[in-house]
């Protein structure tokens, strides 16, 4: 959550239970009790509700004290109650965090370059840490002294008239007719005009690539779809984008919001999004989603994919987004990039087995994910490969129901090392499970995680593994994987059902068992390489 005011308040912020939670740009005065209260639902309980929390680039102003906690070296859960404070000005706040036996660290009218308590590995560990931390900010990632960050544009304030309607411009949205010319036409009017392209609500049918050139501005109604459909997207070998963002070697800026991609029917050679440009620090795509079936319309749902199937007619995607090499200044906000793992028009939400290959590789420089989403891809859900500069504040996956039925070797997508795809015949040892990553970092330089959570919930789409009752919740062995890259850093690092936290360059560095924040596993502080 950011761009938050509150004034005049008792407590600004009472967080009373979570897994992690970041929050950027608070902005909180005149509060005659504390700023932000994270004690949890017990107060003055050694067991603590919450996980972890991060505030970053924030101003408190008037109060008496900033963060109120309840975390000791002995307080339980052992990894509850994580606290990361980042670029914190205080005015007039005499405390700057308070713990049940008094100040932990003094305030007054300060800045707080970094700050922290928990469990920190570096990359070793667990060691109980409280005190002052060093951050890492690459220039090509702040806006001042603070981490860019662009709101939604809302377009309040531009005509009518500089809307363009994709259903004037000929596109029908009825999930029959193919409406890829009417599309395409529609978003070179707009880019080379400076209109802004109003998607109406409805269902897309194209059967080529969508191009969207540098000055794309694209606003959709109530989630329209664009589905891929037919003979360009056949072979699982070689993949074509549905929407591509630009051509390498291109530059400029685009702004998409309000829309979702998808496919129906088989389509395994589908890439859903390619973002190639090298755009302007401002540009990006908000609640853009990718929705890869399970839902009317998709032709992939109960009927066709039921679970226990490996068929070839629930390929759907040979990669859900792909930010290439030649991309930089990517701005992504609350996307969810989604195969499906059950039926959303179903009536009981039953699931179902579709196939994708990739979830979000990441290749290029300078990117924001902020409140990012991958799940149920087959090969991985996160890869940063040879990447640059990654800013992910507080992104979250799944890995596929299905797994270990087929597992990561044997799922259905052919491994492209032209891609830097996983070799799991080394990344998992030869006597235990092997499912998808959640994250791979590979080759990549400053990569930096405010807030993370990769989940595993099923063992062939039954979830015993994972039950609170569970004293053991043993899903999958390894789910994030460091090799060969340099500074690494992870604030809030939650997980379930993963036997091992990290694991860098085959060497497993953190298990869950000293980790346990409530149901999942936190470390509050971990870096590589800093």
């Amino acid at each position: 959550m950011k761009n938050i005011k509150i004034s005049n308040a008792v407590i600004g912020i009472s967080q009373i239970w979570n897994w992690g939670w970041l929050w950027k740009g608070l902005t909180i005065s005149d509060c005659s009790t504390a700023a932000f209260s994270m004690k949890g639902l017990k107060d003055n309980s050694p067991d603590q509700n919450v996980a972890s929390v991060i505030i970053i680039d924030s101003t408190i102003t008037n109060c008496p004290v900033f963060v109120d906690s309840a975390w000791t070296r002995t307080s339980t859960a052992s990894g509850a109650g994580q606290l990361i404070l980042e670029n914190i000005a205080l005015n007039n706040v005499p405390v700057a965090v308070k713990g049940p036996s008094g100040t932990v660290l003094a305030g007054g009218t300060t800045t707080i370059t970094g700050w922290g308590q928990g469990n920190q590995y570096t990359p070793d560990g667990p060691t109980k840490f409280q005190g002052a931390i060093t951050p890492k900010r690459p220039t090509g990632l702040l806006d001042g002294t603070n981490f860019y960050a662009k709101s939604k544009p809302q377009y309040e304030t531009v005509a009518v008239g500089n809307f363009v309607s994709a259903r004037t411009s000929g596109a029908k949205g009825d999930g029959s007719t193919d409406d890829t010319t009417a599309l395409q036409n529609a978003i070179n009017s707009v880019a080379s005009s400076g209109k802004i392209l109003f998607l109406d609500h409805g269902h897309y049918k194209i059967t080529k690539t969508l191009y969207i050139p540098a000055g794309t501005k694209i606003v959709g109604e109530t989630y329209p779809i664009i589905l891929a459909s037919g003979s360009t997207w056949s072979s699982k070998t070689n993949a074509v984008p549905v929407v591509q963002i630009g051509k390498a070697g291109e530059s400029g800026s685009v702004e998409l919001s309000d829309f979702l991609i998808g496919t129906q029917g088989p389509t395994p050679g589908a890439k859903l999004i390619e973002y190639n440009m090298a755009t302007t620090k401002g540009s990006g795509l908000w609640d853009v989603h990718t929705r890869i079936g399970g839902a009317k319309g998709t032709q992939l749902q109960v009927a066709q994919c039921p679970v226990g199937s490996v068929n070839d007619a629930c390929m759907a995607a040979h990669t859900n987004v792909h930010i290439t090499k030649t991309a930089s200044n990517v701005y992504m906000e609350n996307n969810w990039f989604w195969t499906a793992d059950h039926d959303l028009d179903d009536s009981a939400s039953t699931q179902i087995s579709i196939f994708v290959g990739r979830g979000l590789l990441v290749e290029g420089s300078n990117i924001w994910l902020y409140g990012n989403g991958v799940e149920h891809q087959s090969l991985y859900q996160y890869q940063f490969a040879n990447a640059k500069n990654v800013f992910a504040g507080f992104i979250q996956s799944e890995t596929p129901y299905y797994m270990p039925t087929p597992d990561a070797k044997g799922q259905p997508y052919p491994v492209d090392s032209t891609l830097n795809d996983p070799n799991y015949n080394t990344i998992c040892p030869a006597d235990q499970r092997c499912d998808a990553l959640g994250l791979r970092v590979l080759n990549s330089s400053n990569v930096l995680l405010y807030g993370a959570g990769f989940y595993s919930f099923f063992v062939s789409n039954n979830n015993a593994c994972s039950k609170d009752t569970n004293s053991v919740r043993d899903c999958q062995n390894r789910i994030v994987s460091i090799e060969g890259s340099s500074t690494v850093l992870a604030y809030s690092l939650n997980e379930v059902g993963a036997l091992q936290m990290v694991t860098i360059d085959g060497v497993d560095k953190a298990a869950w068992t000293p980790n346990l924040s409530g149901y999942a596993n936190t470390i509050g502080y971990f870096s590589y390489k800093i």
